[in-house]
């Protein structure tokens, strides 16, 4: 498996007992839909390995208290701290209407109704209070708001982003 075919659920964040249990501080809106994993995929040593899970139950609310098979001490689990927790992007659940997944979007054309095709989505920035739409306009970097307003229809068929971008917005960068 890939890290290209799956999406960061989360992070191991610390041990829990002395029978290798651990905490997985989960990167989602809804931890609940995590409980019943059978496996997830830990990036150890630069390599996605899959490790199945014996028991999970949700702790104080965004955190996973995991037993994986075969970790089974405290010095199983130290092996593990900090690693990233993936899974495969075919688990993710369909996205209907104008919902999206950042890694979804990616390639496609963004649209504004007043200025027209601006350029092709390259990423998205969402290290900044507000995530940002980063495009490529032949060679310069134009950055958009992600902002509900401003997003007017996702259409996955033409594979385009439509918005309605305050005026002059995108003027600043050309």
């Amino acid at each position: 498996m890939k890290k290209e075919e799956c999406f960061y659920l989360g992070k191991i964040v610390s041990k829990f007992s002395f029978k290798g249990e651990v905490l997985i501080k989960l990167d989602t809106d809804e931890p609940e839909s995590y409980v019943k994993m059978e496996s997830v995929f830990i990036d150890y040593n630069n390599n996605l390995v899959p490790f199945f899970i014996e028991k999970s139950k949700l702790h104080k609310s965004d955190l996973l208290r995991v037993k994986f098979e075969d970790i089974d001490s405290e010095e199983d689990a130290d092996d593990l701290m900090k690693a990233e927790i993936y899974l495969p992007l075919s688990l993710l659940p369909k996205l209907e209407g104008d919902q999206f997944y950042y890694h979804e979007v990616i390639g496609f054309t963004i649209v504004d109704k007043t200025f027209g095709t601006v350029g092709i989505i390259k990423a998205i920035n969402d290290s900044t209070a507000q995530a940002l739409f980063e495009i490529d306009r032949e060679g310069i970097e134009i950055l958009i708001p992600m902002n509900d307003e401003f997003i007017d229809k996702i259409d996955r068929e033409a594979k385009q982003v439509i918005v309605n971008t305050p005026e002059g917005l995108i003027d600043l960068y050309l």
